[in-house]
């Protein structure tokens, strides 16, 4: 039964949520950041290798399959049931019992995820030509095939890597999980520097299935030393605690299985466009959601612990305060980051990927997605802190009835505004990445309608001021961004002006913030004033 906590229980010497888990949250954004960095390494080789060609879109459209499945078993699906129910018995002193139903889960997805595979492997053929990309020439379909049955290899793997990630988690172990997704991006820089120039894609389908076992290994060390482990083989179908799991991920499966649904109709939709459409909608997409990973998974991954520690200890105002102020961080953070990315996203991605294959109509291809992507990136970073509200109150059913009504209108747009950009004269693929925008948006001013209903007394003049002030310094940086670019840019080489333009645009940012009263970019600015005068100063003798 799901805790309900009404009656708040104070803990002596409880902090609010940012002061108790900062540290951990910067190593985590730190983690993420160096993912970003390896990833985009990563898509700068692949599109030099590839670009914006047919063996690409093949390759694309093949790792849907395999990559909806990492979204449901180890892309927070199985955490977020997970992680509550894990952590209530490790705060009851019930370890073993936390063992013996981690165990359970183990071998239930090996089971589950085995038999997946082979199904899949077996009905390639008919997947790809009637539900993943039925507007590819029949070679192409043939290579989509032959690329699916390697990719469904890594399923099964980031199964066992979710559950070891979501251990972890609950022991509140958040760096080694953290760099699981740079060891995959390594292997798939190997497959493309090493395995390609031999095997064509098919080293690009290997790569991938090697840095998936590079996800699962590099967590083992912190698994192995974490107290108390009692491992059990055992399938658990009579222990309630995994009942309850069951029905807690049921709905949190739907809901990624309704997204995922959205990105498989993209390809759909995709697949009858201008060659390259679906690689572009794919490059803008890992461009968006690099800032959205480093600020905004990195806080709600280190917070769902914390976030169930309050709701089992029925501390509502800690909760209440710890969303106030992630949410809060959110928007100082992601605004100036969703500006800056339209305003440059020509200049991204000509700096990052046009080289090679990769022409200037490949950048026109991506960069026309980006824009209407980017404008989605504030709606993203919010929901990723969300959901984990409802997820601590082991409630998975209200944000996915949620995300599917918004999913359901994703797709609405995405037939209709496709079609309108076509009839536009415009790059049809521009109205899918719009859709998922507008949908999303929908999305998040929903959660954070029930949310605040449920938590109480929410603030809305205090949340309408931060809006208010963000908004404010954003739209005095944007003012000076193009100029900041166009005079670095004839001075130094493009990486260099990119680097150096957001550098200087982040700057003039958090001045601004200061400058409007913002408290927390104050106090920022008077720690580091205390620490240069401590560190620098004149020594007192």
């Amino acid at each position: 039964m799901s805790p309900s906590p009404t009656t708040p229980r104070k803990q002596p010497g409880s902090k609010p949520l940012l002061a108790r888990w900062a540290r951990p949250a910067l190593w985590v954004m730190a983690a993420f950041a160096l993912s970003n960095v390896v990833g985009l390494v990563r898509q700068i080789l692949v599109s030099q290798a590839f670009g914006t060609t047919a063996p690409m879109d093949a390759f694309n459209a093949a790792n849907r399959v395999p990559d909806m499945l990492f979204n449901l078993v180890a892309g927070g699906a199985l955490g977020s049931a997970f992680i509550p129910v894990f952590t209530e018995l490790l705060t009851q002193g019930r370890h073993e019992r936390a063992w013996r139903l981690a165990s359970a889960l183990a071998l239930n997805l090996v089971l589950i995820l085995t038999l997946t595979g082979l199904l899949v492997t077996w009905s390639a053929p008919w997947i790809v030509a009637h539900l993943l990309a039925p507007g590819f020439a029949p070679a192409q379909q043939g290579l989509t095939v032959q690329l699916l049955r390697v990719l469904m290899l890594t399923p099964l793997v980031f199964g066992l890597s979710g559950l070891t990630m979501a251990v972890l988690h609950a022991h509140k172990r958040f760096l080694l999980p953290a760099l699981a997704p740079t060891m995959y991006w390594l292997g798939m820089i190997f497959g493309v520097v090493v395995l390609a120039p031999r095997w064509g894609i098919f080293g690009l389908a290997w790569g991938a299935v090697l840095g998936a076992l590079g996800h699962w290994w590099v967590q083992f060390p912190q698994l192995l030393r974490l107290p108390r482990k009692a491992w059990a083989w055992t399938l658990g179908w009579r222990m309630p605690e995994l009942r309850r799991i069951l029905r807690l991920i049921g709905p949190r499966w739907l809901g990624v299985a309704v997204v995922q649904l959205n990105f498989w109709i993209n390809v759909v939709l995709a697949s009858g466009m201008p060659e390259g459409s679906l690689t572009g909608l794919d490059m803008a997409w890992r461009v968006m959601t690099m800032p959205q990973v480093v600020l905004a998974q990195a806080i709600a991954i280190v917070a769902l612990p914390t976030f169930s520690e309050h709701v089992a200890r029925r501390d509502l105002p800690a909760l209440h305060r710890a969303f106030r102020d992630a949410l809060r961080w959110m928007v100082l953070l992601a605004l100036p980051a969703t500006v800056g990315l339209v305003l440059l996203r020509v200049p991204i991605v000509q700096v990052l990927f046009q080289r090679g294959q990769f022409d200037a109509h490949s950048t026109q291809l991506v960069a026309w997605a980006l824009l209407w992507y980017g404008l989605g990136l504030p709606a993203h970073s919010l929901v990723e802190v969300l959901v984990r509200g409802f997820y601590a109150f082991q409630d998975t059913r209200t944000p996915v009835a949620i995300g599917a009504g918004a999913m359901g209108l994703n797709v609405l747009l995405s037939l209709v505004l496709s079609r309108a950009f076509a009839h536009w004269g415009w790059m049809p693929h521009g109205g899918l990445a719009l859709a998922n925008t507008v949908a999303t948006t929908l999305e998040m001013a929903g959660l954070l309608l029930l949310l605040s209903r449920r938590l109480g007394q929410w603030g809305w003049q205090a949340w309408g001021q931060t809006w208010i002030q963000s908004g404010a310094a954003t739209l005095g940086m944007a003012l000076g961004l193009p100029w900041l670019w166009k005079g670095l840019a004839a001075r130094v080489f493009p990486a260099a002006a990119l680097g150096g333009t957001v550098v200087l645009a982040a700057l003039v940012y958090f001045l601004l913030l200061g400058l409007l009263g913002v408290p927390e970019v104050q106090g920022l600015f008077q720690r580091g004033w205390r620490w240069l005068v401590e560190r620098h100063g004149p020594k007192s003798r």
